[in-house]
């Protein structure tokens, strides 16, 4: 697999059955071997004739036609794309070239004397996103013997380039990662794609076997069989995985771990390498006998996903709402915008909406497109920290007693001013003398989380479900790769799920375990846990109809990912990254931990924000999509779950105003807003026809 970036389509080409092929893009290459894309153009690497040096080039697609990119090289094959560098495998020799250069041309990277042990016949290349370092694959003598994959760390590029990140200086290191004897079995290694970036996958030739080689020591394990003659691997956005076979002529999908491989085209001479095109929605495959280049639907059979965008828009909502007490500017002068961070209902039949801003201030008003005032429902800004340059912690969660038209109890989650590296859960009541507004004075600290070692990664999401317990969520306590493995420490409230009884208090707590919790009475682990194996959870809801949880986790190198929650479930983290082996310690798709039901890459987007399930009557077209979006590229998706068979069966973008998504709420009969940084204070958005 080649790293693509994230561009404007080419082409449009109908989706076809496995059984037929579209007409070709290209016609007329001569032994055609890889494919990338860099900058909305295909390069494509061509062998010429056989054993016969100096005839090979990479050429660039243009109207059609192959135009020369680099001349003058042997037998091209692998090709990999890492910042500007195409890199490029030539017999026994890696090359790269600069592609941003006036006259771009091949220089040598490491020749056959740099390997521990001579290659024979390098095959395909790839480059961990993450760090820079480049893969290559050796065939060997095509035989079963003598087949490796290399480690090659690269020099800087020469001053003025694209710098290579983590890179040491000095000649390029090259290193086995497995070979015969680490891998007992290997045959002919041919195609190679990275796996997250401590892990990468090979395809064996001969064999017909895919192999998940962990980088850290080279250990492996078999991801599929059965597929003779594979050879390319490409990823697509959504975590779907192609495979093409140049002996059988076929291109086949998986759609997520643990499922077999599908039938996705057939018809090719000899399909040879394969890779996404800019659009997202197709895989270019190269027909190396037939000189073509063909460009397939991604859709795999049985699990198509429905990806045309909805007739739906957003607007600003609530137009002519000031805010009470805020001002777009500090008192000196410096810029103010607004943060809603949560938008609500009381679920009291009174149809007010409730929206919480980060800084602390709890605001009511009439549901009512027209109206012009908000009244302060609560102000605890003198004990809620937030900063712009730490901005996950500050005012995150609130949560109405289910029975808050009784008992007038609501609940917040927020980051005390006064404390380091602290987040509590407190109980406000409505004040006594004014009920329409809680008063401050009313604290009641439920839950403390102490002793985080960073600022960031709080979650925050408190919300009651159909049980009437409260749920609570925490990130894994921040940094990157959660250094203290909080995600799989049953012994710390960190990157868990929560589900507590604040209706009762019991050893010496102001809460109660619901005694139907998944770890009750297990030694050394925190009883209040429902869920476990999250980074940083943005945010969660429960489906108003169906009772399901739902959570949106941030990921962090590669991968956006949404879960539906379970009880006791291991959602992988830090082992796994939506659905792939995270570090040195990262596993494959196993039993043990619930893969996310999709997951997205984050070339398309880089901070998920959950929504939640709409249930409302407005826009009956939307019913049962669960709404989600992404605060760096604001985009907006509405994504639908078939429960019975597992699989998602639409993702269907929405049209977004192009700002920050900063959560999603619902009113009390359901309807959908989401909320967005605003200078002018206007920050809430609704969904229209």
């Amino acid at each position: 697999m080649k790293r693509w970036l994230p561009l404007c389509l080419l082409f449009v080409t109908t989706p076809m059955p496995a059984a037929e092929l579209p007409t070709p893009l290209v016609r007329g290459l001569t032994n055609p071997e890889s494919v990338v894309v860099y900058n909305g153009q295909i390069y494509v690497s061509i062998i010429g004739e056989r054993e016969k040096d100096g005839d090979g080039l990479i050429a660039r697609i243009t109207n059609g036609q192959a135009v020369p990119f680099v001349t003058g090289l042997d037998d091209p094959k692998g090709l990999a794309v890492y910042q500007n560098w195409l890199y490029v495998t030539d017999k026994t020799k890696v090359l790269r070239i600069n592609m941003a250069a006036k006259e771009p041309k091949a220089e040598l990277l490491v020749d056959a004397k740099a390997f521990p042990m001579p290659p024979q016949f390098l095959n395909d290349v790839v480059v961990n996103p993450e760090t820079g370092i480049v893969f290559v694959s050796d065939s060997g003598d095509r035989q079963g013997r003598g087949g490796a994959v290399f480690r090659i760390t690269p020099p800087p590029p020469p001053k003025g380039k694209a710098p290579f990140p983590a890179i040491p200086k000095g000649e390029p290191k090259v290193e086995v990662v497995v070979d015969t004897k680490k891998l007992p079995g290997l045959n002919m290694p041919n195609g190679l794609a990275m796996d997250g970036s401590s892990h990468l996958l090979l395809a064996d030739f001969h064999a017909g076997i895919i192999y998940r080689i962990k980088l850290a020591d080279g250990s492996s394990e078999k991801v599929a069989d059965g597929l003779d003659g594979a050879g390319g691997l490409a990823w697509d956005h959504f975590g779907r995985l192609y495979i093409s076979s140049w002996k059988q002529g076929k291109v086949w999908g998986i759609p997520r771990p643990g499922v077999a491989p599908i039938l996705v085209a057939e018809g090719f001479q000899s399909a040879a390498d394969i890779c996404l095109d800019p659009s997202g929605k197709f895989i270019l495959v190269l027909d190396m006998k037939a000189g073509t280049i063909t460009a397939i639907s991604t859709q795999i059979p049985g699990y198509e996903v429905d990806d045309r965008p909805l007739a739906i828009r957003t607007e600003i909502a609530f137009p002519n709402l000031k805010w009470t007490g805020w001002n777009p500017h500090t008192d000196t002068g410096a810029p103010n915008p607004l943060r809603p961070i949560v938008l609500t209902h009381a679920g009291d039949g009174s149809n007010r909406v409730f929206v919480a801003t980060q800084h602390g201030v709890v605001h009511v008003f009439p549901n009512d497109q027209k109206a012009t005032e908000t009244k302060i429902f609560l102000n605890i800004e003198d004990r809620v920290k937030y900063n712009d340059r730490t901005n996950e912690e500050g005012f995150l969660g609130l949560a109405f007693h289910p029975k808050f038209q009784e008992n007038g109890e609501v609940f917040v989650f927020y980051t005390p001013k006064k404390e380091n590296n602290v987040n509590v859960v407190s109980r406000f009541r409505l004040s006594k003398t004014d009920p329409s507004q809680l008063d401050p004075a009313s604290e009641e600290q439920i839950l403390r989380f102490e002793n985080k070692l960073f600022w960031n990664h709080d979650g925050g999401t408190i919300c009651f479900g159909p049980d009437g317990y409260l749920y609570i969520v925490h990130g894994d306590g921040g940094m990157a790769n959660d250094p203290k493995d909080n995600g799989q420490n049953l012994g710390v409230l960190y990157g868990k799920i929560l589900r507590i009884d604040i209706d009762r208090k019991s050893a010496g707590q102001n809460y109660a375990i619901p005694n139907d919790n998944p770890f009750v009475g297990q030694r050394g682990v925190r009883p209040e846990i429902w869920a476990y194996g999250l980074r940083n959870p943005w945010r969660m809801a429960f489906d108003r109809q169906t009772g399901q949880l739902w959570a949106a986790d941030v990921g962090q190198n590669l991968y956006e990912e949404i879960n539906i929650i379970q009880k006791g479930g291991n959602y992988g983290w830090n082992r796994r990254e939506a659905f792939h082996p995270f570090g040195p310690s990262g596993v494959g798709h196993n039993p043990k931990m619930i893969d996310p039901i999709w997951e997205y890459h984050h070339d398309i987007g880089k901070s998920i924000t959950g929504g939640f399930v709409y249930r409302g009557s407005a826009l009956p077209e939307l019913t049962g999509y669960y709404l989600y979006g992404d605060y760096v590229t604001s985009k907006i998706w509405a994504l639908k779950y078939d429960a019975q068979t597992g699989r998602v069966t639409e993702n269907r973008a929405i049209a977004d105003p192009g700002k920050p998504i900063l959560s999603f709420g619902e009113d009390e009969r359901g309807e959908a807003y989401f909320l967005t940084v605003a200078a002018n204070g206007k920050g809430i958005y609704r969904f229209v026809k």
